[in-house]
């Protein structure tokens, strides 16, 4: 577990915006992740994705590395966010808009607002 947790740490510091996910942010492979992803897709955010299914060791290792037993699970700037009530919560509420300001993530603020709009 040692080498998963050094890959996951890694990945996370590496990137500024991660999402550990099923599938992949083209093709995900359930609901949950499939929402996450369409929200970062939708308001372009640039971010890496981690397929847990590719690899035994990350799906397991995840859940130990955030202390989260679910997946998917977002990281911004090596910090984990949450999984997807949170971040369908933050981002119907704007505080994933400024999350993403607040850590100098680029996305289209038109869009996170269109979310809202389509969801009030």
């Amino acid at each position: 577990m040692t080498d998963a947790k050094t890959r996951i740490d890694e990945t996370v510091k590496a990137n500024d915006v991660v999402l550990f996910m099923k599938g992949t942010k083209d093709m995900p492979q359930c609901g949950f992740s499939s929402r996450v992803a369409a929200v970062l897709n939708y308001i372009a955010v640039d971010y890496t994705d981690v397929n847990v299914l590719a690899d035994e060791d990350i799906r397991s290792g995840i859940k130990e590395y955030s202390d989260w037993p679910t997946i998917p699970q977002l990281y911004v700037k090596g910090e984990f966010v949450g999984g997807c009530d949170i971040i369908t919560e933050m981002a119907l509420s704007s505080e994933l808009d400024t999350l993403f300001e607040d850590n100098g993530i680029a996305f289209n603020k038109d869009a996170a607002d269109k979310i809202r709009e389509a969801n009030a």
